[in-house]
């Protein structure tokens, strides 16, 4: 039986090759999980004793199909849970992620069966995220950021990126959220992106921050004759 940091291991993991495409560097998992590289090295030897990931020498780490799948199965209950929270104890979406990655780890699979059954067996969580259904087949997580497009594209947000409390905090403060329809009007070469959204709100967001909103095309833009800053 694998234990809880284990599993946060072979997530962070998950998590960084979802937004990569190469092998994950121990470095990188070391800052993930706020632990130091040799912390980080001695547990990556484990996991690849176990037969859950594979070490590509000098490029760093990658799961294998056990290791993903085991990942996966963390994930869904991770986004099951951040979901129920939300909907059901009506926790605020800034501050679920951090009790559904104390709770994740301790649930049976009958407690995951029974909160999807609850929710509707949902397909994305809160913030967006796509959940992985029972088979724990890979999920599509791919998609362009708000960081990636330019001036004049009218387009929806899909999801949002949960690893940072203040961001989301920030985000759905000033009405950026999973559904959300908005222009971009300004590309900034200091790094911020300026958008507008359907009631005439304009708001500007630092580039990191952009590239944690994931969007698609959603047609023309909204046609409002006044701008109100934020």
């Amino acid at each position: 039986m694998l234990s809880a940091k284990m599993e946060d291991y072979l997530k962070a993991i998950y998590e960084a090759q979802r937004d990569g495409e190469g092998p994950v560097s121990t470095s990188a998992v070391a800052d993930m999980l706020d632990v130091t590289p040799p912390t980080a090295s001695s547990m990556l030897e484990k996991l690849e004793g176990q037969g859950l990931l594979e070490r590509e020498k000098y490029e760093g780490v990658r799961l294998t199909t056990e290791g993903e799948t085991v990942a996966l199965e963390v994930v869904r209950h991770h986004r099951l849970l951040e979901t129920y929270l939300t909907e059901q104890l009506g926790y605020d979406w800034a501050a679920v992620h951090d009790e559904a990655d104390r709770l994740e780890h301790h649930i049976s699979e009958e407690f995951e069966r029974r909160v999807a059954d609850a929710l509707g067996d949902p397909r994305v969580d809160p913030h967006g995220d796509p959940i992985p259904d029972n088979s724990l087949r890979p999920v599509d997580e791919s998609g362009a950021t708000l960081g990636e497009h330019g001036e004049g594209e009218t387009l929806v947000v899909t999801r949002v990126r949960d690893r940072d409390p203040e961001e989301l905090a920030y985000l759905d403060e000033v009405g950026v959220t999973p559904g959300t329809r908005l222009a971009v009007t300004e590309v900034a070469p200091i790094g911020m992106v300026t958008v507008e959204l359907d009631g005439g709100e304009a708001v500007s967001l630092p580039d990191d921050i952009a590239r944690a909103i994931f969007v698609e095309s959603a047609g023309d833009p909204p046609d409002n004759s006044e701008v109100a800053d934020v």
